[in-house]
Formats: structure tokens, C-alpha cells, sequence
């Protein structure tokens, strides 16, 4: 290295310390910040030499601390002293443009020593937390089973079951176990398995579908992964089942809230009342399933692994090709730092292994962030988490002041309900909305005949 060369990192890190002790980060702490900043340089002149930090991306930031968490042992206060400096360094450092929008304080916030997964996996809450059980007791009893809930998590994928049920059944298997003390599922019968859905029902006042839930996982564990027959389920305390109608919006107020949203969120609200889709179904969309000349959507392996078209907004029409446009430049951006790899469901990847490459396979909602997908590890952009539209949905209802609890699922309920008030035939509303049986459809008819729609009350003769 020549005597300039010399000078340039002299002053580099002389600027850097300076930024450093503005923001109050004096000695000795403001070393520690260096050798952070010293560790993402070095990984990344390991692995890119020529790439200079003036053109590195937020893309950079998060294969680094996918990185961090798998190689290093750092504490909670580490990891934030981590981000907190690289945040100083390309911030007011180098000071580039996507660094000031960057969203650093989502990773201040996340735990060091939680997996850096998909969005909208990694945060669902763990089965031990239902029972407040202690932490050392909850990974000794998942030491003890390791071998079944490995050969049930194995069955499951073999079944080509969402990574959804995957972890519902996994966790409903872990409470079952729990609940006994511990003891292994081989020692115990259907009279243990009736004892824990009793339980459920009576003490814990879960609802029918949780109930059933559990019932299916266990029924599913000693049947396809045990290799044990058990008998008819039928006498044991079910909980009681209550008949629930839908919360449902009229138009001006669905349109109210939708004025209260902008930008993708807007357009993923939007959508789900225009097509009647589910959230994930929204959320799951790639940019094959888009289909403006015909102005339908390809709803792919929804709810029961079936396939079903819905019409695609006209209105909505423009704003979903400016959204195409901004996951093209994800999608762009990802191809130049060989990152571009989505997930493709079931054995696709196997059968076409350059297709997660390729544009019309990417989401139409990708996420800001790079994650690990929790079941190859390897790192790629998955689609936005469905916590952040529902808090957006969820803001809007309390600006519109609406007085009814606002879901995303509403949209849906407020879709199928409509097109019945339209005279749209309830056949038809049952393909839109995926429904198997006319009956799960005919629950929106209720909301036709409430009182004020057809009938007139008494006090107003």
C-alpha cells in the first residue's frame, strides 16, 4: 500500500471517530464501534474486493448480519452497537441516499438470538410461552423428543403441507407432551389424547377450531408418523361452538378507510376487497399471476391447494403496474448481487432450478429486507410480513372512526357480502371466494336479511 493509500485510511478513520464523538460516542466505546465497522469491511473485502462501500446497498447491511448470526456470539447489546455503527458509517459517514430511509432501528429492535428468518414466520410465538413454562425446561423436553418431532416435521413435508401447518403441528405436539410431564407420545393412548382436548376445552375455554386443530395434529402424529390406529373420536368435552356472523363494511365505509391508506398498502387493501382474496393470497402474488389483458388474478394453492381466478380492478390497474415497477428494481437489484433467487413452492426448485431466477416468479410484494428462508437457509427477498398491512389496516379504521373492529378479513366478508347486495348469483360468490361448500358461502345471505334491510321494525309504523 502506498504512503497515499496510507493517508486515505488515516483520514477515512479520523472522520469516522469525529462522527463518532458528535453523536456521543466517546472512549472507550467509540473503539468497539470501529472494530464493527473494521469486521463488515474486512467480510466484505473477503468476499467482493473491488466493491468500494460508496455502492454498497442495504442488500450489503443484511447478507452481513445474516452472517453475524450465524458465525459470531455476540450479546443483545452487541448486535445494536453493530447496526448502530454501520447506521453512523454509511448515515453520516459516506452519506448515502438509501442509508437515510434505510429502516435501521427494526434491527436495533430485533433479538440477537432470534432466527433472521422470513418476516412472517419468524415472529410467530413459540408453544412453550402458552404454559409460562421455563425456558430450560421447554429445551430439555424438545432435547428428549428431538427424533419425533424431526420424523413429524419430515412427514409433514413430504405431504407438501405449508410450513404454517408445519409449525401449528409442531407446537401442538410440544403442548401435548408438555401438558403430561414430559412423557413420550408412545407411552401415552387416545385416553391421554381426550384428557389434553378436555382440558382445552374446559379449562383452557379454547374455541371449536382451536380444539379441532389440536385434534387433527395429534390424530396426525399417531396415525402417519407412529404408524398407531385410533379409534373414533367421539366422547370427550367439545367446546362449545358459538354461530358467529361476519363483521361486514358498507361500501362508504370500506371506501373510507381505503382513502385513509396510501401507497402499497393502499394497493394490498385494495386488492383484498376488489378480488375477495385472502391476506396471505394477496401477500404470496408473483408477477406471472398478473393477467391485465384478460383483467384477472391467478390465485395460486390457496386455502385447500386449489387454484381460482378473481377480477382484477380496473381502477386498480395503474397503480399495480407503478407497483410492478418498484419490485422490477428489487428484482434488478437482487440479480446484480447474485441474490435473486425466490422460493418456489413444493419441488419446483428441483423440476426448474433456474426458475426462482427468473422475473415472472418473483412477488409482486416483496420485502424491503433480504431473510433466510427457514427451511433451505438460504438468504433471498420473501414477500412483505402480513403484520405490517394489518397494522396499516388497523390505523386507517381508528382514523375513519369506524365503529367496528377492522380486519384485513373484513375486506373479504365486506367482497362477498356486496356482490350478493349487487344480485350477483351466490354460486358465483362461492368460486370467487374458494369456498368447497355453498353453505360456508350462504353465511353472507344472513347479513342480507338482518333487520333494516328487509324488515321493518315495529317502532317505525
Amino acid at each position: 500500500m502506498s504512503s497515499k493509500d496510507d493517508a486515505a485510511v488515516v483520514k477515512f478513520w479520523d472522520k469516522y471517530i469525529s462522527i463518532l464523538h458528535t453523536n456521543n460516542i466517546n472512549p472507550p466505546i467509540d473503539r468497539w464501534y470501529v472494530i464493527r465497522v473494521e469486521g463488515y469491511i474486512a467480510y466484505n473485502n473477503k468476499n467482493e474486493p473491488s466493491k468500494r462501500l460508496l455502492i454498497h446497498t442495504s442488500s450489503d447491511i443484511e447478507i452481513y448480519i445474516a452472517f453475524i448470526k450465524q458465525k459470531e456470539s455476540l450479546e443483545s447489546f452487541q448486535f445494536v452497537q453493530l447496526i448502530h455503527a454501520l447506521q453512523l458509517l454509511f448515515t453520516y459517514h459516506l452519506k448515502l441516499d438509501w442509508a437515510l430511509e434505510y429502516d435501521w432501528e427494526y434491527w436495533k429492535a430485533e433479538k440477537y438470538d432470534s432466527p433472521l428468518c422470513h418476516l412472517d414466520l419468524s415472529r410467530q410465538p413459540e408453544a412453550m410461552n402458552t404454559y409460562n413454562l421455563s425456558k430450560q425446561y421447554a429445551s430439555d423436553t424438545l432435547i428428549k423428543h428431538g427424533p419425533l418431532l424431526t420424523r413429524l416435521t419430515a412427514v409433514i413435508r413430504q405431504r407438501n403441507y405449508s410450513i404454517r401447518t408445519e409449525q401449528t403441528y409442531n407446537q401442538w405436539v410440544i403442548r401435548y407432551i408438555l401438558f403430561h410431564s414430559g412423557r413420550a407420545p408412545e407411552e401415552m393412548n387416545q385416553s391421554q389424547i381426550v384428557a389434553f382436548l378436555e382440558y382445552l376445552a374446559v379449562r383452557r375455554n379454547v374455541s371449536p377450531s382451536t380444539q379441532n386443530q389440536a385434534l387433527c395434529a395429534l390424530v396426525f402424529l399417531y396415525t402417519h408418523v407412529m404408524g398407531v390406529t385410533l379409534e373414533k373420536f367421539e366422547h370427550f368435552s367439545r367446546a362449545k361452538k358459538v354461530q358467529k356472523l361476519p363483521v361486514v363494511m358498507t361500501t362508504n365505509e370500506t371506501r373510507l378507510v381505503l382513502s385513509k391508506m396510501s401507497g402499497v398498502h393502499h394497493l394490498m387493501a385494495a386488492l383484498l376487497y376488489g378480488t375477495g382474496m385472502r391476506l396471505m393470497e394477496c401477500l404470496r402474488l408473483r408477477v406471472k399471476d398478473i393477467d391485465f389483458n384478460y383483467q384477472q388474478i391467478f390465485v395460486r394453492g390457496g386455502k385447500g391447494h386449489k387454484d381460482r381466478v378473481v377480477p382484477l380492478p380496473e381502477s386498480l390497474v395503474l397503480e399495480l403496474k407503478s407497483q410492478l415497477e418498484k419490485s422490477r428494481g428489487f428484482y434488478e437489484l437482487d440479480v446484480k448481487n447474485n441474490q435473486a433467487n425466490v422460493y418456489l413452492p413444493y419441488a419446483l426448485a428441483t423440476k426448474y432450478p433456474n426458475a426462482g431466477k427468473e422475473w415472472i416468479w418473483q412477488y409482486v410484494f416483496p420485502s424491503s429486507k433480504l431473510s433466510v428462508d427457514p427451511r433451505s437457509q438460504l438468504i433471498r427477498r420473501h414477500h412483505l410480513s402480513e403484520s405490517s398491512l394489518q397494522r396499516y389496516v388497523k390505523k386507517a379504521a381508528m382514523n375513519a372512526q369506524i365503529p367496528k373492529k377492522i380486519t384485513c378479513h373484513i375486506f373479504r366478508h365486506s367482497f362477498a357480502t356486496h356482490l350478493l347486495e349487487f344480485g350477483h348469483d351466490i354460486r358465483t360468490v362461492q368460486d370467487l371466494l374458494g369456498h368447497a361448500d355453498v353453505s360456508t358461502t350462504m353465511i353472507y345471505t344472513h347479513i342480507l336479511n338482518k333487520p333494516g334491510l328487509t324488515i321493518q321494525s315495529p317502532l317505525d309504523r
